[in-house]
């Protein structure tokens, strides 16, 4: 932790506490990059929706479900978070719900045909949720961390942590299942395993979180008693005071837009390598590891540089990546072609990821942290809705031809780029402090 200053720090926070809060991005990115990447979501197209046309949409429909649960009730409870001073104890309920309904993953393959489909479907739905409240409270504890100069530092050791989290966790999974190939199990046998490694590899380290990471807000009610109708009232009201952060409202657009690309690449990253490209199940695992490995890189090194030229230039240059790599996978028909692709891809995640989080938090009043945040999750999760429903649709309406909803997805990227145009971040950070005072 020496390799950034105390000066990046607020007053009175210790490094550890720093590592306390990188290491739930390691806890949580296990589960996005096994299950929602490399492992469970072709094993439910392929496995237990045995390869029919509806497989995909099915888990698109399911991942969008959470999406929208999340988009609806997570202001809410950041705002309940905010007046209670509790964001700590939500997430670790989020924590509980989310490492549990995954461990019961590991139970789908003991059923057949549509029950099968029907109970991964809830499950995918249930800890996609829970997952989600986790990685926005989460966020919400990064402005009390660090200084609007170290944002991007902090934010970037978060996210590297993450991307580390989520190698080592597939890398276990990863050595598991070519042992048990090599054996002739069949993924029934495997794949529930690596569902049980998830769960425990989250739990462990998020233990590491809620051990170092201490709850530094205070509740807006002196006596602490504050009921669900509060949190309405409130949120209400920062919907109505919304409109003075117009910068804030700017970057809340441009993630809808750049972030519904991102989800994409995280959501259908291995049924195009595997479909499109002719990938093997294994090498795809390999492959989303290294593409992993590259956003760490992406993370670290671009928290740094975004301190010292800027949160806008940083962000904007990601995704002028981003497009590249929309055109790069487009057009390739080799495998490396596509690792090429990926390296980008997985750079670019790393940065534009740590970047609009960095954002938010310079451009979020103080003392609304978990509301603001709760927003910004809304337009995180309705990204995740609109960039897979989006491609699959294009997919559906172009006979299949992934490559062309690839192509399509450059236009997320390039939206994201025209909506990062207006915000002024000295504006927006001089708006944030006033409402503070």
């Amino acid at each position: 932790m020496a390799l950034f200053p105390s000066s990046a720090l607020n007053a009175g926070v210790r490094k550890r506490e720093v590592f306390g809060w990188a290491m739930y991005d390691f806890a949580n990115s296990g589960y996005t990059t096994v299950v929602i990447t490399a492992v469970f979501a072709a094993y439910f197209v392929g496995g237990l929706a045995k390869g029919a046309a509806w497989g995909a949409f099915a888990w698109t429909l399911s991942l969008s479900i959470a999406y929208a649960i999340v988009m609806f009730t997570m202001p809410m409870i950041g705002a309940w978070a905010d007046l209670r001073a509790a964001k700590k104890r939500v997430l670790m309920l989020a924590t509980a719900g989310c490492i549990l309904s995954t461990a019961a993953l590991a139970l789908t393959p003991r059923l057949s045909g549509m029950e099968a489909v029907g109970l991964a479907m809830l499950l995918v739905i249930v800890s996609n949720t829970f997952y989600s409240y986790g990685e926005s409270l989460t966020g919400a504890f990064l402005p009390e961390l660090a200084t609007a100069e170290g944002m991007g530092k902090v934010s970037g050791w978060g996210w590297g942590f993450g991307y580390i989290g989520g190698m080592l966790t597939l890398g276990v999974c990863l050595a598991y299942v070519l042992w048990a190939q090599s054996q002739g199990l069949p993924a029934s046998h495997f794949v529930p395993v690596t569902m049980l490694v998830t769960a425990l590899m989250y739990g462990l380290a998020a233990c590491v979180t809620f051990a170092l990471l201490p709850e530094r807000a205070k509740p807006a009610a002196a006596s602490g008693r504050v009921s669900w109708s509060d949190s309405w009232r409130q949120l209400r009201r920062t919907f109505d005071q919304a409109r003075a952060f117009s910068d804030f409202m700017w970057l809340l657009a441009c993630t809808v837009a750049y972030q519904g690309g991102v989800a994409v690449a995280i959501t259908l990253a291995a049924i195009y390598a595997e479909q499109v490209i002719g990938f093997k199940p294994q090498e795809t695992m390999v492959l989303i590891f290294a593409l992993n490995l590259a956003a760490a890189a992406g993370a670290f090194s671009f928290g740094y540089l975004q301190d010292r030229i800027g949160h806008k230039i940083s962000l904007s240059t990601t995704l002028v990546a981003w497009i590249a790599v929309c055109i790069i996978a487009g057009s390739v028909t080799t495998k490396g072609g596509f690792w090429c692709a990926a390296a980008i891809a997985g750079l670019a995640m790393g940065s534009s990821q740590s970047a609009g989080r960095a954002m938010a938090g310079v451009l979020a009043p103080p003392q609304q942290l978990g509301e603001f945040f709760g927003l910004w999750s809304f337009s995180t999760r309705l990204a995740s809705i609109i960039g897979p429903l989006s491609y699959g649709a294009i997919t559906w309406m172009a006979g299949g031809n992934q490559r062309i909803a690839i192509f399509a997805t450059s236009g997320l990227f390039i939206a994201g780029l025209l909506l990062l145009l207006p915000i002024d971040m000295k504006r927006g950070r001089a708006a944030a402090l006033e409402a503070a005072r």
